[in-house]
């Protein structure tokens, strides 16, 4: 006979079933709960190899862990959820069985950086969060988050760690791609829609929970430096507008947002402490919970208690404000602050120590664990933890959301200038065409593609945004410092653009300084994440642009140097501004 305890009982309420569970658990059982780490696709009984971390297995069986980053991807929706399947099962052995909550960083654009985002892999492929907030369009954003929904379900994904709805203020900023622009009254329209798409109507066992980041905004870093790393921990306000970064913030509360992550940076020259977001007990206690009202999970940024080993460079914990306490105290002052979930750490441990140190009480636990647990119920995941392989393989990447997303990347393109000359948009088929930065294959049947600018009827340029590289290790993934182009690619766009009209496109995970590209372009477009095949269905006119800018452009670094970092729209003479976007 099979012994069925009431937390087992999908009859019974949820409020029920948690207590039943949390009477049955053991510290070392809450610990486990409350660590939230990365784990890559492969062997579960395997180390991860990029982060250099345990097991699957033995975070699970070990550390008593049960919710993980899932990076990377396999090459199918099917091979994806057979591995969740794996996964579940050997939680399902574990003692009392819960079921695993795997959650995801952003993974249906083009941004390739693991401290921030997965390529899309199998699933659709959409335009970053600044091409969705180019479409200026609620309802797009609503249909990207549910087909990201029925993608993320499919092979088992069940927290998003999104939306990121930050304000873009800062155009130096390597995490402005991720954002939804510049005006916090459109981020906080979208990021709404963003939340509806993947939670649905009613939050349940076709949701998936979404995790806003980074409260309380973290848009304004001084000179635009990321605090994920040291030079880029302060966070300052010369405007003196902080409120206007957590519009979006109170717009995702009321939407019934699930979860929510605070940023690495410390507060400087305010009122709050000076210490990161997530020690910060007046920002995550007395304003998210208590003025704001925010009853969901907060789970730190990834990585503030452990200094750790990156490719062989060491990767201080991003302890901003607290790096002279020991792990233990940053622990401490996390769990007072509000933390319900430390985020990028496997070491509850220590977490069992100060419990049986008498430093944390098994009641503060307590308060997480039922938060933690009760949005497993909610989800559905005690009652059933497995995914249908072949539906996965169906749904992931399914012709109608490629199609779906190749649309939105071809209508987000903005276009800037667009000249009465050989190289206006839309064109025509049979030009011949000079490519850089594009795949001739893309224009196969409609150009024919030359070798030479001088032999062409126009030529394409496709750029990327121009950033300063900081090095080899992590933090080359981020695109920091000058948005100038340097002077040479400007010399060789101009040497191309004296031998063929010339249509230049700009990817913009930043704001670039576009002010030498205006005179060379005959038509200048800028896309936020839009394939060749997509970009080529624009220039040809297959499908209509209607993108707007979602941040300004400024002129020149010397406006941006002079601007404050908080301010919207603070850039003198941007070159061209919020909204902007022809016609065509």
């Amino acid at each position: 006979m099979i012994t069925t305890y009431p937390y087992q009982d999908s009859a019974l309420p949820i409020d029920q079933r948690v207590s039943d569970l949390m009477s049955r658990l053991s510290l070392e059982d809450k610990a486990g709960l409350m660590f939230h780490t990365m784990v890559g696709y492969g062997d579960i009984t395997h180390k991860e190899p990029m982060f250099g971390l345990p097991s699957l297995t033995s975070m699970v069986t070990k550390r008593r862990m049960s919710h993980f980053n899932v990076i990377g991807s396999l090459a199918s929706g099917r091979e994806m959820a057979a591995w969740h399947n794996r996964a579940q099962d050997l939680a399902a052995t574990t003692g009392w069985g819960i079921p695993l909550s795997i959650s995801t960083d952003p993974r249906h654009g083009f941004t390739d950086n693991p401290g921030a985002a997965m390529l899309a892999g199998p699933f659709s492929q959409w335009p970053e969060p600044l091409g969705l907030a180019a479409l200026r369009d609620p309802d797009a954003v609503r249909v990207f988050a549910d087909t990201a929904r029925q993608e993320y379900i499919a092979v088992g994904i069940r927290v998003a760690l999104h939306p990121q709805i930050d304000v873009a203020t800062e155009p130096r900023w390597a995490r402005c791609n991720g954002t939804f622009g510049e005006d916090a009254d459109l981020v906080a329209l979208l990021g709404q829609a963003y939340i509806e798409g993947y939670q649905t109507d009613d939050f349940g066992s076709e949701s998936v929970s979404t995790m806003a980041k980074h409260f309380p905004g973290g848009g304004p870093q001084k000179d635009g430096e990321d605090p994920h790393f040291p030079y880029g921990k302060d966070q300052v306000y010369p405007s003196g507008s902080f409120d206007y970064h957590l519009k979006p913030f109170l717009t995702a509360i009321a939407a019934g947002v699930r979860q929510m992550m605070p940023y690495y940076g410390r507060p400087v020259g305010t009122e709050w402490e000076e210490v990161g977001f997530g020690f910060n007990k007046g920002i995550l206690t007395d304003l998210l919970r208590d003025k704001l009202g925010f009853t969901g999970i907060v789970c730190t940024d990834w990585g503030l208690l452990t200094d750790t080993d990156m490719d062989g460079q060491d990767f201080p914990a991003r302890a901003w404000g607290v790096e002279h306490l020991t792990r233990e105290e940053r622990m401490l002052k996390g769990i007072d602050a509000g933390v319900d979930q430390f985020g990028g750490e496997l070491c509850p441990d220590v977490l069992v120590g100060l419990v049986r140190d008498g430093k944390v009480t098994e009641s503060r636990l307590d308060t997480s664990v039922r938060r933690l647990l009760v949005e497993k119920y909610t989800l559905g995941l005690f009652d059933s933890r497995h995914v249908d392989e072949e539906r996965a393989l169906m749904v992931v990447g399914s012709d109608e959301f490629i199609e779906a997303g190749l649309r939105a990347q071809s209508q987000s393109v903005t276009v800037l200038k667009n000249d009465q000359t050989a190289a206006r948009l839309p064109q025509a088929t049979g030009v011949k065409v000079y490519v850089e930065g594009m795949n001739p294959a893309t224009l196969s049947g409609r150009a024919t593609v030359v070798d030479s600018p001088d032999q062409a009827d126009l030529a394409i340029l496709r750029l990327k945004a121009p950033f300063e590289p900081r090095g080899s290790g992590f933090d080359a993934f981020f695109h920091a410092g000058s948005l100038d182009f340097p002077q040479a690619q400007v010399d060789h766009v101009k040497a191309i653009a004296d031998l063929a009209p010339t249509i230049v496109d700009v990817y913009l995970d930043r704001p670039a300084i576009l002010t030498p590209m205006v005179p060379l372009a005959n038509t200048l477009t800028v896309t936020y994440g839009t394939s060749d095949a997509a970009y080529a269905d624009v220039v040809f006119g297959v499908v209509t642009p209607s993108g707007k800018l979602p941040f300004d452009l400024p002129r020149s670094m010397a406006a941006v140097e002079a601007s404050p970092e908080d301010a919207p729209f603070a850039t003198a003479d941007p070159l061209f501004h919020f909204g902007d976007g022809l016609s065509v």
